[in-house]
């Protein structure tokens, strides 16, 4: 599994971090969506993938 960001598309709703804490991070100065690993276990695709749902911007993309 990889997972793509789009910093630019990201609104810093900061839904990614609350889905997937292990993954997902913000930035502290404005918000924006930190990638902490782009190829994360696959134990936690379920927790990612809501991520990427909740996402209001859509900026997250999960390669399966």
């Amino acid at each position: 599994m990889k997972v793509i960001i789009d910093q630019d598309k990201c609104v810093a709703s900061g839904q990614c971090v609350t889905a997937a804490a292990d993954v997902f991070d913000q930035r502290d100065e404005d918000g924006i969506v930190v990638l902490l690993n782009e190829n994360p276990p696959t134990d936690l695709a379920a927790d990612i993938h809501q991520a990427a749902a909740v996402c209001p911007a859509l900026a997250i993309v999960v390669e399966d």
